[in-house]
């Protein structure tokens, strides 16, 4: 597996940075993971925005969907449009009410909204807590602490596997959700205080202490806002992680 950054600005997009959004690539299958504000400006930099195969979103705060919107231009008015060459409705996996979600976003009023569901352009999954294959990856989707209905995910191919928390706070399915995988793909919004919300999202002690406790391989973080210390961050989470990353914008890696 390949995991691109397309974008990993925490909560919104920040100056030249793109909000949440990756590309996990094996056996020429495309899949997206996020797709906020930013992300398709940071797509069409690196390769053409069809190769998309599928996408799956975590949940559906704009900086982790804000982008299906230009993406559904795109794929709706192209002069070009790459069909029957590419399918033309790309498959999109969210929470159960995604396609309502994506159509309010795109609508610019109630009357256009009335006629709007975006149905020639993707065709909605929600996602499953049962192992779901997309092309060569399986996905497996894990409730996470959010004050909306968000997902972590465990994708594998080829003996690999890969845990994306998602937005989160700490929570009993965290650890079962990275247990044992080769990298763990881990926001770390802010840092660690009493003060923070609980149910929201998780510190860079919290995702330090979340890659030992799970005995992931490597730990790399995202989401990190871009009004927080992003060092700060990091010297956290090598407390109990000495070996952490953060993620830059741009980055692959191979897996």
């Amino acid at each position: 597996m390949r995991l691109t950054i397309l974008g990993c600005s925490g909560s919104i997009p920040g100056p030249n940075a793109a909000a949440s959004g990756y590309l996990l690539e094996a056996d020429g299958f495309v899949l997206g993971l996020e797709f906020g504000n930013g992300t398709l400006a940071r797509l069409q930099a690196l390769r053409d925005p069809f190769d998309l195969d599928a996408l799956i979103l975590s949940h559906l705060h704009p900086d982790h969907c804000a982008d299906v919107s230009a993406l559904t231009v795109l794929r709706r008015y192209h002069p070009a449009l790459p069909y029957p060459a590419r399918p033309a409705r790309l498959p999109v996996y969210g929470p159960s009410d995604v396609h309502e979600r994506l159509a309010y976003a795109y609508a610019a009023n109630e009357e256009e909204r009335a006629a709007t569901d975006l149905s020639d352009v993707f065709a909605f999954h929600a996602l499953s807590a049962e192992p779901t294959r997309i092309g060569p990856f399986e996905v497996t989707a894990v409730p996470v602490d959010h004050p909306t209905p968000a997902f972590g995910l465990r994708i594998a191919h080829g003996g690999k596997t890969l845990a994306y928390t998602g937005d989160t706070g700490v929570c009993d399915t965290l650890t079962d959700l990275a247990g044992g995988v080769d990298v763990l793909l881990s926001e770390a919004s802010w840092t660690d205080s009493p003060a923070r919300p609980a149910g929201v999202h998780l510190s860079g002690k919290e995702a330090g202490e979340l890659g030992r406790k799970a005995g992931v391989g490597r730990l790399l973080l995202t989401h990190v806002a871009p009004w927080t210390d992003r060092a700060a961050v990091l010297a956290e989470a090598a407390v109990a992680y000495p070996a952490a990353e953060l993620v830059e914008q741009g980055a692959v890696y191979d897996l």
